[in-house]
């Protein structure tokens, strides 16, 4: 079994986590275009009991802003339909191809692509949440934070029920990376990128998940935001998981790996049901 999450982080890990998950209970809708590019795809997980009521949850991978495909992703796109919610897992544009903040337009377009296709699926528009994994995290909270993204789509913040980080960075100046370096432009724009930088209030309600044992993206990154969003007179839910590693945090959203610690698929389920409260 750690042999399996250790895997996970490759593509032959999540090959053998989407061949154990489950296909019955919803429909796929595999390809669908939100914009021109190549990158610009999602696909669709619409319970089957869908009926128009559905929250439905934009769902961003990691990857370092730099590698990732929304098909290893099938275990999260079971798990959110299996709570009922329409799950929407796109692909964005990654560097090299691309840097900062390209991928964050793109999660954009994909919540914009969301709210006007909900209704298409069973879902509610009004019940909006963006979700995301490590990177994919900080593309979420980017769109929570700064207010710009969504009103280049002709929307707003409120479009969101809420937002859900899983092992994310929100708070990683300076950059030493020199791939980091790269993808984030010159040193004068890094606090462009950094969503604690834009915490007013007006966010949508958070739920910051991260594990105690998260050696890749501290959970030092989920405390910071949580306490900024409180300090500005918004609603933030922290949870730590202890013995819970930035990879594991994630797999265990897919039910043949669920056991491992339960608490995390509970968290996120209480949430969505919760309408972010």
């Amino acid at each position: 079994m750690a042999g399996l999450l250790s895997a996970l982080a490759g593509c032959s890990g999540q090959g053998l986590v989407n061949a154990l998950t489950p296909s019955a209970g919803y429909r796929l809708h595999t390809g669908l275009a939100y914009g021109d590019a190549a990158r610009q795809r999602l696909d669709v997980y619409a319970p089957r009991a869908a009926a128009g009521e559905a929250p439905v949850v934009v769902f961003f991978y990691g990857g370092r802003w730099s590698q990732g495909e929304r098909a290893g992703y099938r275990f999260v796109g079971q798990y959110l339909a299996a709570q009922g919610a329409v799950a929407v897992i796109p692909d964005y544009r990654l560097h090299p191809a691309v840097g900062f903040p390209a991928f964050v337009h793109d999660g954009a377009a994909a919540v914009a692509w969301a709210r006007h296709h909900a209704a298409d699926y069973g879902a509610d528009p009004s019940r909006l949440f963006v979700m995301g994994h490590s990177a994919g995290a900080h593309i979420a909270a980017m769109l929570a934070t700064d207010a710009r993204y969504l009103a280049a789509e002709g929307g707003d913040r409120d479009w969101l029920a809420g937002m859900i980080g899983l092992a994310g960075p929100y708070d990683f100046l300076p950059l030493t990376d020199a791939d980091l370096k790269t993808i984030f432009g010159p040193e004068t724009a890094w606090p462009r990128s950094q969503p604690v930088n834009f915490v007013d209030g007006g966010e949508p309600p958070m739920l910051l998940l991260h594990g105690a044992a998260d050696a890749t993206v501290h959970a030092e990154d989920s405390e910071i935001l949580a306490a900024r969003v409180e300090a500005a007179g918004g609603r933030a839910r922290l949870r730590l998981y202890e013995g819970i590693g930035h990879i594991r945090i994630l797999a265990v959203l897919a039910a043949p790996l669920r056991w491992l610690a339960p608490s995390t698929a509970t968290d996120v389920a209480r949430f969505l049901k919760g309408g972010g409260h």
